[in-house]
């Protein structure tokens, strides 16, 4: 026997279904024994018997027959269950894993792409809130600056600053000007 042929397809189809076999085989002999070796221990008295004795023989010599029919039927399930183990686990692992693959990245993909938008929306109305004076609708983007926001001398101007006498700011939304529904 070529055990690198166990590691094919067909090499291990060819031995499950021949091992398959031989315990169906098995099995079915197995059963046709048993009631044949039943049906005898029955009919044949042993000195000394009691009215059961012959049955209850009989039953305990079958028995171990019929555990030798259930173990090979069993054997000839597994023999199918190598098979179908083998092929999932081995041959159509790389296909699976694949796939598994190609559906991580789109989630990650569509992921990356709600997160871009939503920090896009959000930047957004960042700026529209930031570029928006005092006078004009929140969520509109002005067409100008006032000239209020324009000091030739310092760009830090704009701001009030907390000194001497001035009254010192609160918070940071004292430097933006506040839009409605924000």
């Amino acid at each position: 026997m070529d055990i690198n042929a166990l590691f094919t397809d067909e090499g291990l189809r060819a031995f499950t279904a021949t091992v398959r076999d031989q315990h169906v085989r098995d099995a079915q002999q197995y059963g046709q024994i048993a009631d044949i070796v039943r049906s005898r221990l029955e009919q044949t008295p042993i000195e000394g018997d009691r009215w059961m004795a012959k049955r209850l023989r009989a039953w305990k010599v079958a028995r171990q027959l019929k555990a030798m029919q259930k173990a090979s039927t069993e054997a000839a399930a597994k023999a199918e269950a190598l098979y179908a183990t083998y092929v999932n686990e081995v041959l159509e692992l790389p296909q699976r894993r694949a796939v598994a693959e190609a559906k991580r990245l789109e989630r990650k993909q569509g992921r990356q792409a709600a997160v871009g938008a939503a920090v896009a929306g959000s930047l957004n109305r960042t700026v529209t809130a930031l570029n928006t004076p005092q006078g004009q609708p929140a969520g509109t983007v002005p067409q100008a600056r006032p000239a209020e926001f324009v000091a030739p001398e310092s760009p830090f101007g704009q701001w009030p600053m907390a000194a001497g006498g001035e009254r010192p700011t609160n918070t940071i939304n004292d430097y933006f000007a506040k839009g409605e529904g924000q």
